[in-house]
């Protein structure tokens, strides 16, 4: 992201999720403060507890702690953003004394959201931690989160605050025509989903299921016009603020991914917006 940032002068950059229950809080805080510093205040991260669970065993994490440790972590994280020097105490590491962490945020406070799959105590979570609401919705009907959407404004009316943004970040891919896109996302996404269905003990994907999430879920793949009606319709069925395409799939070709992102850029964001005016 600092190579990025050095290239870039409006861009937001951020993680899809960094997963603060295997990473230590303080370390994630210097590692954003230095890029927000790069790039002139454009850093955020969206803090979750990931789907994966490879980084717990890797870094000496006993999975049995995983509410726990993302619970923790995430109470040290929100006291660092205030940048005072912090003293803190919890069970699952050493207490902190007055003690300064370096380099500060120069610019504001460090964009912090909270990411959530489909945990309502992660939702509520984060209304608790009085931080925006950044929904991971890869697969099935966008509206069902509409469930999640709900109770975050309840949340926040209960704690008698304001209610904080909500984004949705989602798969996606765009071709100058909708069969032109399905047709160079199909193989290669299925190879990315095959791969981590082996791991997790999932049948093989087959065509019908991606025709049926480019129609009907998660997946927005299309020409410029498609993806720009399916995301205007995501933001407002569920009244976000934000919408993050995820670009990347598996080995698909640099090229194309490129040509994705002009599209994206170029003609999906303008679309979105005329849409939603």
């Amino acid at each position: 992201m600092a190579a990025i940032a050095s290239r870039t002068k409006r861009i937001r950059l951020g993680s899809s999720v960094t997963v603060l229950s295997s990473d230590d809080p303080i370390r994630v805080f210097q590692r954003f403060a230095t890029v927000d510093a790069a790039s002139g205040g454009r850093a955020e991260v969206i803090l979750g507890r990931g789907s994966f669970t490879e980084s717990f065993p890797l870094f000496g994490f006993d999975l049995r702690q995983y509410e726990e440790l993302f619970e923790e972590k995430l109470d040290l994280f929100v006291t660092l953003l205030k940048q005072e020097p912090v003293s803190w105490q919890g069970k699952l590491r050493a207490p902190l004394h007055n003690q300064s962490v370096f380099p500060p945020v120069e610019h504001g406070t460090l964009k912090t959201w909270i990411g959530v799959g489909g945990s309502p105590e992660s939702v509520v979570r984060a209304a608790h931690y009085d931080l925006p609401l950044m929904l991971a919705i890869i697969g099935g009907d966008p509206k069902r989160f509409a469930a999640y959407v709900d109770l975050y404004h309840r949340a926040f009316q209960q704690f008698g605050r304001s209610v904080k943004p909500i984004g949705v970040h989602s798969p996606g891919y765009i071709a100058d025509t909708d069969e032109e896109a399905r047709e160079e996302l199909w193989p290669d996404y299925k190879t990315m989903r095959d791969r981590i269905g082996k791991e997790r003990g999932w049948p093989p994907m087959g065509r019908d299921e991606f025709v049926r999430e480019a129609d009907q879920g998660s997946l927005y793949v299309g020409s410029p016009e498609t993806v720009a009606r399916k995301i205007a319709a995501t933001v407002k069925a569920l009244g976000v603020s934000r919408f993050q395409l995820k670009y990347s799939a598996g080995p698909l070709p640099h090229e194309r991914l490129m040509k994705s992102i002009e599209l994206y850029g170029r003609k999906v964001v303008p679309l979105v917006r005329d849409m939603l005016a």
